[in-house]
C-alpha cells in the first residue's frame, strides 16, 4: 500500500509504514516470524498458545537468541583483543535480566557474571556459577553484602569508595583471604546513543574521579587482604558507535599507564552499554566493529605510553538480552482521543504497563509494536499504546502505526523488552508481575513464576488468604 512519510502528532522520526504488520529484523528476535495467518511465532511458538498457556502480559525470552548473542559479543571480544597480544574476558551484565536459567545460558556460552546486589549474587550463585568468574559492583555494598561475596570466593569486588575499601580489606583478612579488586574511575566521558560529552569532572554516584584514584589504589596496596588488580569504568547506556568509548580510553589508559610505574596491573574493565535497536530508525554498531574499535583505542593508548596492553574485560548485558525478548499483551479497549479540532490519536490499552515496563515512564525509552495475533491489511492508524495502571504516564509505546482495525481481544507484541523490563518491575497499583517464558526449537517453558494476588496478600501480615484468587 503507499502511504505517507509522516502524519501531525507523529514523531520526526517515525515514518508511516509501508506494512504495519512487518516484524522489523534489527527489532525482533532471529525467528521471529508470520504464518500463513499472519499469527507472529517466536522461536518457533506461535503467540496464541502463549497466551493459552501462560495468560498475559507474559515475557517471552528466546533461549537460542540469547545464547547466539553471548557467543558473538565473546567472539568479537577475544578476537580484537588477541590481535594486539592480550585477552578479553566478558561478563554478563546480570541487572539487564537475571534469573537462574539465564545464568546458565550465559556461562554455558564462556561468559562470567556481572553483579550488583546481594541478591543478585545469590541468583548466580543458585544457578552454579562459578564465583572466581564474578564481578561485584555496587556504591553502597552493604558489610553483609560483602561479607557473603568474600566467603563465596567472588573472583572481583569493584569497589566505589575509600570506605568500602577499608570495611572489604577488614572483612578479608577476618577470613584470612586476599580479596581482588577493581577500582572503579569516571572518566569524565558520558555516552548516550551516538553522542557523548567528556568534561573534566563527573557529578554521580559511582567511582572516584581520575585525580583521586592513584591516592586510592596506593592505600588498596598498602592492604595485605586485598589485591589490586586495575581499574574499571563505565561511560553509559544504549551507547553507539566507538567515539565515546575512545575518549575514555584515553584518559584511563593514562592513569593506567603512570600506576603501572608502581606495581603490576594486569587488568582493565571497560563496562559495557553497548546499544540495540528499539525501533525501525535506530542503528546500533555491529558488536565486532564495536569490538575492533573499542580494543584497537586502548591498544593505541598503550602505545603512547609505553606499556603493554593488559587484559580487557567487558560488561554487556542489554546487547546480550535485549533483542531476544518480547512483551505479550491483550489489547482491552480502543479509542480515539480528539487532540485538536482536526487531529485525533488512537489510543490502545492493554492488560499490562508501567508495572512490567517502567522504561519509558523513567526515562521516555521508545519501543515499536504490532498485532501479533493475526495479520491486518488495514491503513495504519497512529497509536499510542497505553497499560492499566491508574497513572496518566502509563505509555507503553509512546507512538507507532498499528493497523486501523485494532480492535479489543487482539495480541499486541512489544519487541526488544528483553533488558531492564523483568528488571525494573514493580506491583504498581497491586498488580502481579508477569511469569517469564522461554521459548525455543518450537517449545516453552516458565522460568520465572508469576506473581499471583495471594503472593502480594503472603506479605501482608493482616492479610487473610485471598477470596478472589484467580480473578488475575
Amino acid at each position: 500500500m503507499s502511504a505517507p512519510d509522516h502524519r501531525p502528532l507523529a514523531p520526526e522520526w517515525l515514518a508511516v509504514p509501508r506494512d504495519a504488520d512487518e516484524l522489523v529484523p534489527a527489532v525482533w528476535p532471529a525467528s521471529a516470524r508470520r504464518d500463513a495467518s499472519g499469527e507472529v511465532f517466536v522461536g518457533g511458538v506461535g503467540v496464541s498458545e502463549l497466551q493459552r498457556r501462560f495468560g498475559t502480559p507474559l515475557y517471552v525470552l528466546d533461549e537460542p537468541e540469547v545464547r547466539a548473542r553471548a557467543r558473538e559479543v565473546r567472539s568479537a571480544f577475544e578476537a580484537a583483543a588477541a590481535r594486539h597480544g592480550s585477552r578479553a574476558r566478558v561478563y554478563y551484565a546480570g541487572k539487564a535480566f537475571l534469573s537462574t536459567e539465564v545464568v546458565r545460558w550465559v556461562t554455558g556460552e564462556g561468559l562470567a557474571v556481572d553483579v550488583a546486589t546481594g541478591g543478585e549474587l545469590a541468583i548466580a550463585l543458585a544457578a552454579g556459577a562459578d564465583p572466581a568468574r564474578i564481578g561485584m559492583h555496587g556504591n553502597n555494598k552493604s558489610v553483609p553484602e560483602l561479607r557473603d561475596a568474600v566467603a563465596a570466593g567472588v573472583g572481583t569486588v569493584i569497589v566505589d569508595s575509600a570506605i568500602e575499601v577499608e570495611r572489604l580489606a577488614e572483612i578479608a583478612a577476618h577470613a584470612s583471604v586476599v580479596q581482588n579488586v577493581l577500582v572503579r574511575v569516571n572518566s569524565g566521558v558520558h555516552a548516550e546513543t551516538h553522542d557523548f560529552l567528556a568534561t573534566a569532572h563527573e557529578d554521580q554516584k559511582f567511582g572516584f574521579a581520575l585525580a583521586d584514584a592513584p591516592a586510592i589504589v596506593a592505600r588498596i596496596r598498602e592492604l595485605t587482604s586485598l589485591r589490586f588488580l586495575g581499574l574499571h569504568c563505565h561511560i553509559g547506556s544504549q551507547i553507539f558507535g566507538t567515539a565515546g568509548f575512545a575518549e575514555s580510553a584515553a584518559r584511563v589508559v593514562e592513569l593506567h599507564a603512570r600506576l603501572s610505574r608502581e606495581g603490576e596491573i594486569p587488568l582493565l574493565n571497560l563496562g559495557g552499554g553497548f546499544g540495540i535497536a528499539y525501533t525501525s530508525v535506530d542503528d546500533p554498531t555491529p558488536i565486532g566493529e564495536l569490538a575492533d574499535g573499542v580494543v584497537d583505542a586502548v591498544a593505541r593508548e598503550c602505545r603512547t605510553h609505553g606499556v603493554a596492553v593488559p587484559d580487557l574485560a567487558f560488561e554487556p548485558g542489554r546487547t546480550i538480552v535485549g533483542r531476544a525478548g518480547v512483551t505479550l499483551y491483550e489489547v482491552g479497549t480502543v479509542k480515539p482521543v480528539q487532540v485538536s479540532d482536526d487531529l485525533s490519536r488512537l489510543y490502545v490499552s492493554v492488560d499490562g504497563g508501567m508495572s512490567d515496563n517502567a522504561r519509558p515512564a523513567l526515562y521516555g525509552a521508545q519501543y515499536s509494536a504490532r498485532i501479533a495475533s493475526r495479520g491486518s491489511g488495514a491503513e495504519p492508524a497512529l497509536a499510542r499504546v497505553v497499560g492499566r495502571h491508574c497513572e496518566s504516564g502509563d505509555i507503553v509505546v509512546d507512538a507507532e502505526y498499528l493497523p486501523a482495525d485494532i480492535a479489543p481481544g487482539d495480541l499486541l507484541a512489544v519487541p526488544a523488552t528483553g533488558a531492564y523490563c523483568y528488571s525494573l518491575a514493580s506491583n504498581y497499583n497491586a498488580v502481579p508481575r508477569p511469569p517469564v517464558v522461554a521459548v525455543g526449537d518450537g517449545r516453552a517453558r516458565v522460568i520465572v513464576r508469576g506473581e499471583t494476588i495471594s503472593d502480594l496478600l503472603a506479605r501482608d501480615v493482616g492479610a487473610p488468604p485471598s477470596p478472589i484468587e484467580g480473578t488475575e
